[in-house]
């Protein structure tokens, strides 16, 4: 485990005249916080993040209110918002819901008859996973993983939960960067996902499940040593 990656100097952000600009800079600012470019306790106001992007404040207030709708920001009248810390509670809620999400998508796959399709797209994220690993790449590494779980819930025909699942694992998401994994543990991953994807062949509903379960609880193994190593990013309370 080591730092997360602070504090890399943030992208320029360049609007998608194609896309709601709202949604454009929530995406950007989920982002920097979960990477920590935007540490905890960080003051940020509407009026710095407008002029600093070159965005009116409109958009800006509301991708900030969408971001403290998910408990990752906090507004403080006449100061701006304050970036949240991490609570368990809060990474505890994130992975139950998305837990509950994943089992009942699953349920779904196993009452198909034909999974062939699902199977032959699981098999060329885990060939992905071993070949991103080997080269060290683990952005793409960390893009088949969310790959292989949406292929299980578009197979499912639960394409749209897709987003709100997204919505309920940020917590999660924001965590794993504090538990910049080592080789072993990143082979760990796809041997888990190897084990989902043997359960779905053999028909065994039940140890696929299992084998879910295990593998979405995995991240609190991680969860002391980064408390430990990065205390002041956590809190029991937000007060």
């Amino acid at each position: 485990m080591s730092k997360p990656a602070a504090l890399a100097t943030p992208k320029p952000f360049v609007p998608d005249p194609r896309q709601p600009l709202a949604r454009q800079l929530y995406q950007l600012l989920l982002e920097r916080i979960c990477r920590f470019e935007l540490e905890p306790g960080r003051l940020i106001s509407e009026a710095s993040l407008s002029a600093t992007l070159g965005v009116s404040r409109t958009p800006v207030r509301e991708a900030m209110a969408r971001l403290a709708e998910q408990g990752l920001l906090e507004v403080m009248p006449q100061r701006g918002s304050r970036v949240l810390t991490l609570r368990r509670s809060d990474l505890e809620k994130s992975q139950f819901m998305r837990e509950a999400l994943e089992t009942a998508m699953l349920r779904k796959v196993m009452a198909i008859a034909d999974r062939q399709l699902l199977l032959m797209q699981l098999d060329k994220e885990i060939t992905l996973q071993r070949t991103y690993l080997q080269v060290g790449d683990l952005e793409r590494f960390y893009q088949s993983d969310e790959d292989f779980h949406r292929h299980i819930a578009l197979f499912a025909g639960c394409g749209p939960v897709i987003e709100e699942i997204a919505r309920v694992k940020v917590h999660m998401d924001r965590f794993r960067q504090l538990t910049v994994a080592s080789v072993e543990d990143l082979a760990m991953v796809i041997a888990q996902h190897q084990a989902i994807r043997d359960s779905i062949a053999g028909s065994d509903g039940m140890a696929a499940e299992a084998c879910l379960q295990l593998h979405l609880r995995r991240i609190f193994s991680f969860l002391e040593q980064a408390q430990a190593l990065f205390p002041h990013y956590f809190s029991e309370s937000q007060s």
